[in-house]
């Protein structure tokens, strides 16, 4: 039975931009991928990492990399997309952006460009099907792949930016942080950015990319991704930090996924309250809510429990998050009277309902 927390963060609508596809896949998604694919001999634990479980970061790759076995056609991308997106609705999401690296596997026939093609199909049949989720999609450049493979994939992501009706709306940079540096991907970066392609970049995830978040920063990007390392306290710089709140950049939080990769000593230790109390805009995500077992409404509850946020500033995080997002004005807009008109029904006896509805607020260079 759910419990009044459970269906208020349930409840609760949601913005949700930091999740890559593939880690994202549910238990029962990955149920049906391995019943096809028996021949591969993978089971549950080698997919996710359960409640009270940890890993290093490097064994939290080594998880994807199972993963990647299992999702290695169009169909399994079709599918795999659909359901995704149908469960983030499900939680209370009404905003997504996605983000995958395209791949290619010469044993099914599978394309750069098919993945790409996949997964925006999979967006158009989930809003003809009236999925209750704007979706967006970020084509994702992984490190691991180099400077020169950084550029095709950043050709392809502004082809499909100018082909996809604005389903496509930016480049993400991530992949493992030990791997490369980031002067290497600078002109691929600028590159998206002069065609117009928005950069969420995955930033100081580990504390030895201190050097490499300040060229980052020239750019700047428009988000990023779990800046775990860039405040003083823990071995960044006051600088980096100055630099982020002049350009008054986005931060994509993700509690779960930082604690169990063990980039984050314990929830209580995460540098989500350093960057709320500078009332810097956070947005609140899940990385892969399947590989971590969690839920953007099981974040939030986390969030509120171990930072003692109320539920009102709680709607007011959710509500914020609108304007972090890589959506056109039109869209920003329609999701703020979504917001206001959601409102009496999350908070039914609150003085809340007097409130006038929060002006549409914009974060980030650029937006």
């Amino acid at each position: 039975m759910e419990d009044d927390a459970e269906l208020f963060y349930r409840q609760l609508p949601k913005v949700e931009l930091h999740a890559h596809l593939n880690g994202s896949v549910s238990v029962a998604t990955m149920e049906r991928l391995i019943a096809r694919k028996p021949h591969l001999n993978i089971d549950h634990s080698m997919t996710a990492i359960l409640k009270g479980q940890r890993r290093t970061l490097d064994e939290c790759f080594q998880v994807f990399k199972v993963i990647h076995q299992l999702i290695d056609t169009e169909e399994d991308l079709l599918m795999v997309t659909k359901s995704v997106i149908r469960e983030f609705a499900e939680d209370g999401v009404r905003y997504l952006e996605l983000r995958s690296t395209p791949r290619a596997d010469s044993k099914t026939g599978l394309t750069k460009r098919r993945y790409v093609e996949s997964i925006i199909e999979a967006i158009r049949q989930c809003k003809e099907e009236n999925v209750d989720t704007e979706v967006r999609f970020l084509v994702a450049v992984d490190r691991r792949n180099g400077a020169e493979v950084a550029m095709e994939t950043v050709k392809l992501a502004e082809d499909y930016m100018l082909a996809s009706d604005g389903l496509v709306v930016g480049v993400d940079l991530s992949g493992d942080p030990n791997v490369g540096h980031g002067k290497d991907f600078l002109p691929a970066l600028q590159k998206a950015r002069n065609c117009g392609l928005k950069l969420a970049l995955h930033m100081s995830e580990v504390p030895s990319q201190k050097e490499e978040s300040e060229l980052l920063l020239t750019l700047p990007p428009d988000r990023i991704g779990h800046g775990t390392f860039l405040h003083p306290e823990v071995g960044g710089s006051q600088s980096l930090v100055d630099r982020v709140r002049e350009k008054n950049i986005p931060l994509e939080l993700c509690l779960t996924s930082n604690v169990k990769g063990q980039t984050v000593g314990s929830y209580q230790k995460h540098h989500f309250p350093y960057w709320y109390q500078l009332g810097h805009p956070c947005v609140l995500c899940t990385d892969d809510k399947g590989v971590f077992s969690t839920s953007l409404s099981m974040e939030y509850q986390l969030a509120a429990a171990t930072f003692g946020l109320s539920r009102e500033a709680v709607w007011t995080l959710s509500q914020q998050a609108i304007g972090c997002s890589f959506a056109t004005d039109a869209v920003r807009q329609q999701l703020q009277q979504r917001w206001a008109l959601l409102l009496p029904e999350v908070f039914p006896t609150s003085s809340c309902l007097h409130r006038e509805p929060t002006a549409l607020q914009t974060c980030g260079q650029g937006l």
